[in-house]
């Protein structure tokens, strides 16, 4: 992490532009751009059924985070009809990755507004917790910073 002579860097530093995170943030960085993912990930919607899952935003932001998402291959648009031009979004593999990102950002929103918790455990009802692990040798990871390595 660097600073940006921000005085309020020092507690919130700038990550490096570089950084994964940087990357990620520019390529899907905004609010309107994850719900649109999020209501893509049940399946192909038209523009309007996107208007309606992603409550408050406008038609013509909603237009461009679509443009947006698919130049950067998150989700493809197959025409419909060619007069006008009309398309059914859907993700693509790389857009589908985005959903466990989602699901943690979702955890982590509702535990700061009271929420209950969006995803819970089907037969007694507990909150799911996330947890890292190692898929190789199926090491569960408990503290990130003693055993990632960030590349």
């Amino acid at each position: 992490m660097r600073t940006n002579g921000n005085p309020m860097s020092e507690t919130f530093p700038v990550p490096d532009p570089e950084s994964p995170l940087a990357e990620a943030v520019a390529r899907v960085g905004d609010r309107w751009s994850f719900l649109v993912v999020d209501a893509l990930l049940d399946g192909p919607r038209r523009f309007g059924d996107l208007q309606e899952a992603v409550v408050g935003v406008a038609p013509n932001v909603l237009s461009r985070r679509l443009k947006d998402l698919t130049a950067e291959g998150v989700i493809v648009a197959t025409p419909y009809q060619e007069r006008p031009p009309r398309f059914d979004y859907d993700l693509t593999a790389a857009g589908r990755d985005l959903a466990g990102a989602l699901r943690l950002l979702a955890q982590w929103g509702a535990a700061r507004s009271g929420e209950p918790a969006p995803y819970q455990h089907h037969l007694c009802g507990t909150a799911l917790e996330p947890q890292w692990w190692c898929p190789t040798c199926h090491h569960p990871v408990d503290d990130p910073d003693d055993d990632l390595d960030l590349a």
